[in-house]
């Protein structure tokens, strides 16, 4: 089969956040938790499907009696539009590639709605399943039974870039939002030697990933093609932050893994021009406190300064 990406619902709470299951997760709030890399396979997410297939996931529709008190939320929804689309722009697609034999609900990939049969029907009852998996038939308590359909249509108008004259707050169309800025370049310490960091304009500090892996001895490679810096070490678990790096940053993201099978997510960045703009080179930059705190160094405030790690 061709590259797919399937769109689940966890039936949980909306907080709910754990790896293995889906490469990235979408919280109530509409953050999205990037917990594998999107070019590994994970085992489990869409029945005979999970091979060269990427799974998101909205963490919803775990009410007790009755799921629909814990519906998608229009976040939720926005969020997985938009990183549904972030994915296929990045693998080169356009909107017309947004169809049901790319991008289809766990609903629809149960009862083979692509045409692909490759297993029993045990999707929703009204297309002939059994209905143990009904993810995103519906997008609302008693909508109708199109969610597939209209979640493609959304994704599209976001790789258009297509605005509604008159928004409607459940469309999933995004306001482009001003990309983070920097407003003066620094240094702190580190090991107890200088490091040069960037401060943006909420007063956070940004190092390049290869100067902080370099500084505490952590072996690493860097992936141009997929935007990833491999990490070596065994002695780290990530923890899949509330406030990770998200899309809306403005800038294009990389991704920081554990070299695995199952590529574990261990932090987002964002990528700068070089010093020289005009050899269209890129430099990957993360944030020091959340790098420090994901490798398990010691932290110490006032001034803001990096000790030795001890322990992932």
């Amino acid at each position: 089969m061709g590259a797919t990406i399937y769109l689940h619902w966890t039936a949980t709470h909306y907080d709910w956040v754990r790896s293995g299951h889906y490469h990235s997760i979408i919280n109530g709030d509409g953050r999205v938790h990037r917990l594998h890399a999107y070019s590994v396979d994970l085992p489990a997410h869409t029945w005979g499907r999970n091979n060269n297939s990427v799974a998101l996931s909205c963490a919803c529709m775990g009410g007790q009696p009755d799921p629909w008190s814990q519906p998608p939320t229009v976040a939720q929804l926005q969020g997985l539009c938009a990183e549904t689309a972030a994915i296929a722009r990045s693998w080169g697609w356009q909107a017309e590639d947004i169809t049901i034999q790319t991008v289809m609900t766990h609903a629809e990939a149960a009862s083979n709605r692509d045409g692909r049969i490759l297993h029993d029907n045990y999707g929703p009852m009204i297309w002939g399943g059994t209905g143990e998996r009904w993810d995103l038939l519906q997008l609302e308590a008693n909508g109708s039974s199109d969610g597939g359909d209209q979640l493609r249509q959304r994704i599209k108008n976001l790789l258009n870039k297509q605005a509604s004259p008159e928004p409607d707050p459940d469309e999933s169309v995004i306001e482009q939002k001003t990309p983070l800025q920097f407003q003066r370049t620094s240094s702190m310490r580190a090991r107890g030697e200088a490091l040069p960091v960037v401060i943006d304009t909420e007063g956070r500090s940004w190092a390049l990933a290869a100067d902080l892996l370099v500084r505490y001895g952590i072996a690493f490679s860097w992936d141009s093609n997929l935007r990833r810096v491999l990490i070596g070490s065994l002695d780290v678990v990530p923890s899949f932050r509330e406030d990770g790096v998200q899309s809306d940053v403005g800038w294009p993201l990389f991704e920081m893994t554990l070299q695995s099978h199952q590529a574990p997510v261990i932090l987002r960045g964002i990528l700068r021009p070089s010093a020289d703009e005009s050899d269209g080179h890129h430099r990957a930059w993360c944030r020091v406190l959340e790098f420090a705190e994901e490798f398990g160094i010691s932290v110490v405030f006032s001034p803001f300064s990096l000790g030795e790690r001890r322990g992932g």
